[in-house]
């Protein structure tokens, strides 16, 4: 049956492995392990890391009971890769390769107060965000992981303890799979590579190595961090479970992933996922683009510790798919995300109204960590219908927003954007994207982009996977179908609601 690549898919809300057959898009079987998130308080989003490591362990097994049913064997896969939900932080203990605290999750504001106190140690007193952003390409934001990291120093004795002891490990989830699966306490290889190392703030963007000033600055110590590695090589073997001696070959953040998965290899190339948020990357090539509008620089990949890396500019969009469960878990205005659709196709579109759904703040290109949520152009006619399909729009007015911005940093307009992710189901959100940003949107029809980037990038290392050529993956297209003064009114709209939820959380 092979040879296959495994892809150990790890999202924010699920876990899944899944084989592909090399070289193609083809997926020949996979299993998915829904995720706990935990709130502890507003604004806390926390995970078991154990429960992670469960959950992955559980896909594989799942997975090979399925490919030996087919009449597979685990000698059919010649390596896996690795795909993760970025940002998010584990600190665990060396000796018993225990968790020193929960997961922070990338989506967790609970550091706003620690970025204020990061600010103040600025030159100056200038408290710019920006400030870091020639070093390592991103803004002083609760969303990175250093600042997560400073947090747990600060506040949880027992880390600061294990670090003084030599006994603490730092990584992001992809360094916490990694780490076990090659043996844990016995020899596990702590490693990360270039994609999720760029989205600590403490690897420099262009030496592609951990930097003692962004060190010395969030005063993280050296001795805790992961080696950094290319996106696509032979780390080690796993050594526990099914996949025992299985090479790990390929690693990448989620986003990262679907960029390659998306087929956008080529400068000039972008997509967007819409998940829990929205992610929007733009393939800039060997160039290194520093934004001036509110992105962020990235690297996109790295095919080998000898190839140039390839970075993106990005734009993220902390509220997407999450605002669909506020609208079913808070307000009760949904029973089941398929009823999202049905219900804002009833809207009478004269309606108007706007939802910024700022809950946490705003992320690209605004990043204001006080603005709040705010919906206007209510009259006595609004109902139900008009609140979702204004979160609909919602997503896709916060993508233009990005669009906007990479239009003026790059200087060069798209005219089709590649999507993936669960919100991409609804094709009602897909022609509102298509029209309020005045381009082709274009969806592959296989859906799992982003474990088929790790897939890529593990094949390759291993000489089972050619990424010179496309993979012909069909797509279903959505054209815009509003005039652009139509376009630009609305936009015009949103601006101004965007505006009114800006600095409400200022004391």
């Amino acid at each position: 049956m092979g040879p296959l690549i495994g892809a150990i898919d790890e999202g924010t809300s699920s876990a899944r492995f899944i084989l592909f057959r090399a070289g193609t898009s083809e997926i020949v079987t996979s299993y998915q392990q829904p995720l706990t998130q935990i709130f502890p308080q507003e604004g806390w989003v926390e995970q078991d890391p154990m429960e992670i490591l469960d959950a992955v362990n559980i896909c594989i097994e799942k997975t090979i009971d399925q490919l030996i049913s087919l009449g597979g064997s685990v000698n059919d896969i010649c390596a896996i890769g690795i795909t993760n939900q970025r940002e998010s932080t584990i600190v665990w203990e060396k000796s018993t390769g225990k968790p020193l605290y929960n997961s922070i999750v990338w989506l967790d504001v609970r550091t706003s107060v620690t970025v204020d106190q990061l600010l103040d140690k600025i030159p100056n007193k200038t408290k710019n965000k920006n400030y870091l952003k020639p070093l390592c390409g991103l803004p002083l934001s609760p969303y990175f992981s250093a600042v997560k990291l400073r947090w747990l120093l600060d506040n949880v004795p027992k880390v600061k303890k294990a670090v003084a002891s030599n006994n603490c490990l730092f990584g992001t989830i992809d360094t916490w799979l990694i780490w076990n699966l090659t043996g844990g306490i016995n020899g596990g290889i702590h490693i990360t590579d270039v994609t999720n190392a760029s989205r600590t703030m403490l690897m420099n963007i262009d030496t592609l190595k951990w930097d003692p000033v962004l060190l010395n600055f969030f005063g993280v110590s050296n001795s805790i961090l992961p080696k950094i590695r290319s996106s696509s090589e032979i780390y080690g073997n796993v050594s526990v479970g099914s996949l025992n001696g299985v090479p790990i070959a390929g690693c990448v953040g989620d986003q990262q992933g679907a960029l390659l998965g998306q087929q956008c290899l080529l400068r000039g190339e972008a997509k967007a996922t819409y998940g829990t948020g929205c992610f929007l990357l733009y393939n800039t090539g060997t160039v290194k683009i520093n934004s001036s509008h509110g992105l962020i620089t990235t690297v996109a990949y790295q095919l080998g510790s000898k190839s140039q890396a390839v970075y993106a500019l990005e734009g993220s969009v902390a509220i997407a798919g999450a605002a669909l469960n506020w609208l079913k878990d808070n307000m009760n205005l949904l029973s089941n995300f398929g009823e999202a659709q049905k219900i804002a196709e009833e809207a009478d579109e004269s309606g108007e109204v706007y939802f910024v759904p700022a809950f946490s703040g705003l992320y690209a290109p605004y990043w204001q960590q006080e603005a709040r949520g705010v919906i206007v152009g209510i009259t006595e006619d609004t109902d139900a219908s008009h609140i979702i399909r204004a979160t609909l729009e919602a997503v896709c007015y916060q993508t233009r927003d990005i669009l906007e911005a990479m239009n003026k940093d790059y200087g060069s307009h798209l005219t089709s954007l590649q999507v993936d992710g669960g919100m991409t189901a609804n094709s009602l959100l897909m022609q509102l994207q298509a029209d309020l940003a005045g381009l082709t949107i274009a969806k592959p029809s296989m859906a799992e982009s982003t474990a088929l980037g790790a897939a890529m990038v593990a094949g390759h290392a291993v000489g089972n996977w050619d990424l010179s050529g496309p993979m012909n993956i069909p797509c279903d297209k959505w054209t815009p179908k509003i005039s652009e003064n139509e376009r630009d009114m609305k936009y015009s709209k949103w601006k101004l609601a965007v505006e009114k939820a800006m600095g409400w959380d200022i004391v």
